[in-house]
C-alpha cells in the first residue's frame, strides 16, 4: 500500500483500533498513530487508506512527515508522496526521512541495540560506521552510543532501505 513505508503496522505507525476515521467516517480496524501536521487534532483518528489515497491531505491539509529534511534536488512528486500519502513515524525530535539514489528510502522501523543483537546482527557494523562517519563520534563514545540505543526510550535508531540499491540507511535521534 505504501511504497515508502512498506509495513506501518510492524513499525508502530499504524495500529489496530475500532476508531472511526475522521476522514472517511469508516471504522476499518486500523488507525495511524504517528505525527499529523494539520490544524485539526487528528491523532489516532485517520485510517491508513485515507492517507494512501491522499484524502486525508485533501480534506484536512494534513501532512505526515515534515518536508524540511529533504534535499532540494529531490523530485517534488516524491516529497509529496512521502509527506502527504505515506504514514510518518514518531521520533524524539523532528524526523529525518532518508534519501538514496535520487529517491526517498523506505522506512522500515525504529530499533535499539536489543533488536540488533537479537535479530539484526548484520546491521551492527554499518550502524557503527554511521555513528563514526556521519555523527563523527568515535572510540568509546561510539560504542556507548551503539549500546545505549533503545527502540522506545531513546536514543533510538531508525532504519531505512534504499528502494534502488538496497542499502540500509540510518538516523539516530534522542531527547
Amino acid at each position: 500500500m505504501f511504497r515508502y513505508h512498506p509495513d506501518p503496522v510492524s513499525s508502530g505507525s499504524v495500529h489496530e483500533s475500532g476508531e472511526v476515521c475522521a476522514c472517511c467516517g469508516v471504522a476499518r480496524g486500523y488507525v495511524y498513530a504517528g505525527p499529523v501536521y494539520a490544524e485539526d487534532d487528528l491523532e489516532d483518528r485517520i485510517c491508513p487508506w485515507c492517507i494512501a489515497d491522499g484524502k486525508a491531505h485533501k480534506k484536512f491539509d494534513a501532512t505526515f512527515t515534515s518536508d524540511h529534511s529533504f534535499p532540494d534536488d529531490l523530485p517534488r512528486q516524491v516529497i509529496h508522496e512521502v509527506t502527504r500519502c505515506t504514514p510518518g513515524f514518531s521520533s524524539w525530535q523532528s524526523e529525518q526521512w532518508q534519501v538514496c539514489c535520487g529517491d526517498a528510502a523506505a522506512y522500515i522501523e525504529p530499533f535499539g541495540y536489543a533488536e540488533v543483537a537479537a535479530r539484526m546482527p548484520h546491521l551492527e557494523g554499518p550502524l557503527m560506521m554511521y555513528i563514526v562517519h556521519d555523527l563523527e563520534i568515535s572510540g568509546s563514545g561510539a560504542t556507548r552510543l551503539l549500546h545505549s540505543l533503545h527502540r522506545d526510550l531513546g536514543p533510538t535508531a531508525y532504519l531505512f532501505r534504499c528502494l534502488h540499491c538496497g542499502r540500509d540507511l540510518f538516523y539516530i535521534d534522542s531527547l
